[in-house]
């Protein structure tokens, strides 16, 4: 197949005249082409083309060039842009160029000199998919590839994940904080047919309620009072592609109710705006919640969780594969070594076992966290019992029994402290120490966070 015959060319003009003879030259040379009116027309019409060079006229109703590239940067960045205008001049052609054209052509247009850019642009066009195609073979680390773990539950998982990845029904999927569940939904999207389209990460502990249904759906310029620009939402950048909703559990009744209708109808309004968009989106959600009790509660809706738990994915915790440990932690010292300037040949028995009778509370993230630690510590290139000894002060340390000489309250009072201290070393861990992080995900304010972390003698790790 000659470059031309794989290269699709989309055609935005509002003069049919000119649309169908840049068709007919276009597509004597073995081009794909389709057209379109106006930039509305081309928006939509890429949905399902994906064009690789869009030609488009600069000055058009409804919505001019300019503007329309601006959308098919946000929506489609692969796509090359050629405006195509009667209306030349250096500021247009400037405007045109700052807002990412590749090229400006005046008409009447000259066949060979079209057909000039349009090959160069159709190579560029093959040089960034080439370097697409590249990318992806230098990570394999990805989809499957991801999930590491030699125990008989963690090869269960990649068994589930490949029955369920074919399927476009929605998928739950349930675990603990730090078990993996983002990897999990990313591998479901890599082993799926929409692998070659968006994955959208939608967090819904960090969105604020009043800015929720903006970042599912977007919003119209001037929707609110900070809305200074269209923006695209997550389901609408997903399109095509697959939208992960990580920890639904925390999402407001509002937006639980603004979710549920995009997943009963497939379609939706950006804020401001009444004209319904429909999208081909998949749903992916993951929760550290135990959703049917909530929903007993009243804290989440019924037939939102019927919507979502159509397949389920259950992600274990370490300590249900222990087993794996060695292996995730030895991945750990490869990926950060170098990170970390250091040349680990080895971790020893040792400092393995202490981390095999950790707890891990915080899952496998919590032993990332732990390594990168380690890996400050370390002074040679082994890591020795001593470069992990900061897992005795953070795991859980066996309480005291109660005794009627302790009494109850100072019993009491002393294992919520302990649990406070594990809870907000646990969340600094998962934040990498971001203060104002871990306060909004603690709900408590900075300067709480500061005096419980001085109160417990919390200090983030340094280089020795």
């Amino acid at each position: 197949m000659s470059r031309a015959a794989s290269t699709k060319v989309l055609i935005a003009d509002d003069e049919e005249r000119i649309r169908s003879i840049l068709a007919a030259v276009l597509g004597g040379e073995g081009y794909q082409v389709e057209t379109a009116c106006d930039g509305i027309e081309a928006l939509e019409r890429a949905m399902t083309f994906r064009p690789g060079i869009l030609i488009v006229d600069l000055q058009m109703p409804r919505m001019d060039g300019i503007e329309t590239i601006r959308h098919f940067k946000e929506r489609f960045p692969q796509t090359v842009a050629i405006i195509l205008t009667a209306h030349g001049s250096i500021q247009s052609a400037v405007q045109a160029i700052k807002e990412g054209a590749y090229d400006y052509l005046t008409k009447p247009f000259d066949n060979d000199q079209l057909l000039m850019v349009i090959r160069r642009a159709g190579e560029l066009v093959s040089i960034s998919s080439e370097l697409e195609r590249l990318r992806a073979k230098l990570e394999p680390r990805e989809g499957l590839g991801a999930i590491l773990g030699e125990s008989d539950l963690m090869k269960d998982v990649r068994e589930r994940i490949q029955k369920l990845a074919p399927t476009d029904a929605t998928v739950l999927i349930l675990g603990a904080s730090g078990t993996g569940k983002e990897l999990a939904a990313r591998a479901l999207h890599m082993e799926s047919r929409r692998k070659g389209e968006p994955f959208v990460v939608l967090d819904c502990t960090t969105i604020p309620e009043l800015l929720m249904e903006s970042a599912f759906f977007g919003h119209e310029k001037g929707a609110f009072t900070d809305a200074h620009e269209q923006k695209i939402g997550a389901f609408e950048e997903a399109d095509g592609g697959t939208v992960f909703l990580d920890e639904v559990g925390e999402l407001p009744t509002g937006a639980q109710a603004k979710l549920l209708r995009v997943l009963q109808e497939k379609e939706f309004s950006r804020v401001g705006s009444s004209s319904a968009i429909r999208v081909d989106v998949r749903v992916v959600a993951a929760t550290n919640k135990d959703l049917p009790s909530l929903v007993k509660e009243g804290q989440f809706r019924e037939d939102l969780y019927y919507r979502l738990d159509v397949l389920t994915l259950r992600m274990p915790s370490l300590r249900e594969h222990a087993a794996d440990i060695s292996l995730y932690a030895r991945h750990f010292i490869e990926k950060y070594g170098s990170v970390f300037g250091k040349k680990i040949r080895t971790i020893s028995p040792g400092a393995l076992r202490l981390l095999e009778h950790h707890p891990w509370n915080g899952n496998v993230r919590e032993l990332e966290n732990a390594v990168q630690r380690s890996l400050l510590n370390v002074s040679g290139d082994v890591i020795e019992e001593a470069d992990v000894k900061f897992l005795a002060s953070s795991g859980d340390r066996p309480s005291a029994a109660w005794s009627p000489a302790i009494g109850l309250e100072p019993y009491i009072k002393t294992l919520a402290e302990q649990a406070e201290k594990r809870i907000i070393l646990e969340t600094l861990g998962r934040t990498g120490w971001n203060r104002t992080e871990t306060a909004h995900q603690l709900r408590i304010s900075r300067k709480t966070l500061f005096n419980k972390m001085q109160q417990y003698g919390l200090e983030e790790p340094r280089n020795n």
